[in-house]
């Protein structure tokens, strides 16, 4: 059979729509791969809180920095480290997490709450009153805690 075109490249439309097809698949792909590893991801931050909640904290740790290396961004898994480390007795590693947690996310009103206690009780009140300040125009869920923390401020000041 003869046709106008020596072959299926040399047609107009043909290639055209095969890269259009390879985009496409490319696009499928990259999509559902993304879907698939934040899965994976969320499936580190969940079973790290399950066994934080069970009192798993050397399991729950390796589930959060697992989390970590898959997201270096999420302040939550952080704040569970911190967590956890406040329960071990690590007090470096306590606060460099909590400092962490309010680097990614500054408003974050359980870490400035676990901060300012934490400033309090080292005497550092320069930075417990800076953070509680933060804390007082920042809260939502712990303005209850604005007068606990408000007299532990002045208690510790005298």
């Amino acid at each position: 059979m003869y046709t106008m075109f020596k072959s299926l490249n040399n047609h107009p439309i043909i290639p055209q729509m095969n890269k259009k097809i390879i985009i496409l698949l490319i696009l499928i792909f990259f999509n559902n791969n993304i879907r698939v590893n934040s899965l994976e991801d969320l499936k580190f931050f969940n079973q790290g809180k399950q066994n934080f909640e069970k009192e798993k904290y050397d399991k729950a740790k390796i589930n959060f920095e697992k989390h970590i290396v898959r997201d270096p961004k999420d302040s939550k898994s952080y704040l569970y480290l911190s967590k956890i480390y406040k329960v071990k007795k690590l007090n470096d590693e306590y606060e460099k997490n909590l400092n962490t947690t309010l680097l990614l996310d500054p408003k974050n009103e359980e870490a400035l709450y676990m901060l300012i206690s934490k400033k309090l009780k080292d005497g550092d009140f320069d930075l417990a009153k800076k953070k509680f300040e933060i804390f007082k125009s920042s809260c939502k869920k712990l303005c209850e805690k604005k007068v606990e923390l408000s007299n532990l401020i002045k208690k510790y000041k005298n």
